[in-house]
């Protein structure tokens, strides 16, 4: 019975979008599938700046955003939770200690986590360390070459199922992941462009692949089950991306090379 419910109201959110000229706000099935505690909890995860930042105790960016946008459509009132780990805040889904978060896409997570439609994509690809002969993303995949990626995040994940010669040497954090590489531990350090980007102009002789090994969608998740709210959120960001709202995250957070996601077929 209760799988019934769940189709009825994510068919209703899907066809009431389809005619709509604004989000809808969710019934209140979706509401409370959405929200169980009656504060939307956003989990924001500062160690990647595509997804999100703190300065000055202050939490920003595209999660921050995304979510605050979510909340208002939802018409209830937010609560901003951060992660400086990806694993952990993956982790956390399982009791339900977040109501939204944005990730970037992986097959490995949906055990966990229910996807919404990507809202933005990241190349990934790797910073070369200085002095390393390596000329490119394609030609680090070699024997001998070491790694540096974050624990759990999805560019580790990707990478330990589609190398073949080099090795992945993961470390708790982004900030960790990268020290790997100033060691000379690793000779590449893979990440999304944007936060590459930024990382090499502090470390001379860094260069940053012109090529890339993928690309990232970051999409806003939930934790696995509620399947009445991810039908609500999907709507919430298809409309997201057709009136503004993400290219204006993208703007407000000052990322390069970052761009809204296409349009489900």
């Amino acid at each position: 019975m209760n799988r019934i419910v769940s189709l009825c109201c994510m068919i209703g959110i899907i066809t009431l979008t389809g005619c709509a000229g604004t989000p809808p706000a969710p019934d209140p099935i979706a509401q409370k599938d959405l929200e169980p505690t009656g504060t939307l909890r956003v989990a924001v995860f500062t160690g990647n700046p595509v997804l999100g930042s703190k300065t000055n105790g202050e939490l920003a960016g595209t999660t921050v955003s995304m979510g605050r946008a979510l909340a208002q459509s939802a018409g209830v009132p937010v609560q901003l939770i951060e992660y400086t780990a990806v694993a952990k805040l993956v982790e956390d889904a399982k009791a339900g200690a977040w109501d939204v978060a944005a990730v970037a896409y992986d097959p490995g997570r949906k055990d966990v986590l229910e996807f919404a439609p990507p809202h933005v994509v990241v190349d990934l690809t790797y910073m070369l360390a200085p002095g390393t002969s390596i000329q490119s993303a394609a030609a680090v995949d070699a024997p001998g070459v070491n790694v540096a990626a974050a624990r759990g995040a999805a560019t580790t994940l990707y990478l330990e199922r589609t190398l073949k010669q080099a090795k992945v040497i993961t470390a708790d954090n982004e900030p960790a992941a990268f020290a790997l590489l100033k060691e000379g531990k690793a000779q590449a350090y893979a990440q999304n462009r944007y936060m590459l980007l930024g990382l090499a102009e502090g470390l001379a002789g860094a260069r940053v692949a012109a090529d890339r090994f993928a690309a990232a969608e970051m999409c806003l998740v939930l934790p696995k089950g509620r399947l009445v709210a991810l039908a609500y959120v999907s709507a919430f960001v298809d409309f997201a991306k057709q009136d503004g709202t993400v290219q204006r995250a993208i703007e407000s957070a000052g990322l390069r090379g970052v761009m809204v996601a296409p349009a489900q077929p």
